[in-house]
């Protein structure tokens, strides 16, 4: 009889850490996973490249400096310098990013002001006194879960640079970045894969409501 109820207690404790919340859960915070990170790393640099590629520039490569033979030309759009300089701090961009706390997928990070936001700062506008605990200065400021996702980017870069390169040079014109890092390296199991198909719905414009005359009431 005491075994088993030695055995009840020690279920009820261990259930009890199962759902001991972390102070950052504690406080509203949630990181972005794996697959979150991806596809925002994988949207980032193929955006970069994008920006890069429009050059038809011709670059010569080469180094020694005593060699009379003229040094092997290539197209930079095709180069290893064009992929080293999208590299080059591509995890910065992830600060570009927001977080829609009004949404539960992946779209929670995306650029642009968040509704709850625009919504506070429309209120401060006209006067209204807003106390979120923070200076107003530090409002638009990246939160946690972004300078985080920044991290989770340049550790998934380090990790995966070789993937990367070999998308670049062999891969690109047959699947997405997306599709080769994510799903084929860093994402193995179809259910870690969710986010990826996740996409931001186009809200239908709202009507323009009919100018207020005297004596109608003020919707806030």
């Amino acid at each position: 009889m005491l075994r088993q109820l030695f055995a009840f207690l020690l279920l009820v404790q261990l259930r009890g850490l199962d759902c001991q919340q972390t102070p950052e859960e504690e406080q509203g915070v949630r990181y972005a996973n794996r697959c979150e990170a991806c596809k925002i790393l994988a949207a980032e640099l193929e955006a970069r490249l994008g920006e890069t590629g429009k050059s038809h520039d011709v670059i010569e490569i080469g180094y020694s400096v005593d060699d009379v033979r003229p040094k092997k030309r290539t197209e930079y759009r095709r180069s290893e310098l064009r992929l080293l300089e999208s590299l080059e701090n591509v995890c910065e961009r992830v600060l570009e990013y927001n977080l829609h706390k009004e949404r539960t997928d992946s779209t929670r990070f995306a650029k642009g002001m968040s509704q709850t936001f625009q919504t506070l700062h429309g209120l401060v506008d006209k006067g209204v006194k807003v106390d979120l605990g923070i200076p107003y200065e530090l409002w638009d400021k990246p939160p946690v879960e972004v300078t985080q996702m920044k991290n989770q980017c340049e550790n998934m870069l380090e990790e995966y640079e070789d993937a990367i390169s070999n998308w670049y040079f062999q891969l690109q014109q047959d699947k997405s970045l997306q599709q080769h890092l994510c799903e084929d390296h860093v994402l193995k199991r179809p259910e870690e894969r969710k986010c990826l198909k996740e996409q931001l719905t186009q809200q239908p414009e709202r009507k323009k409501q009919k100018k207020s005359t005297k004596g109608d009431k003020q919707e806030l």
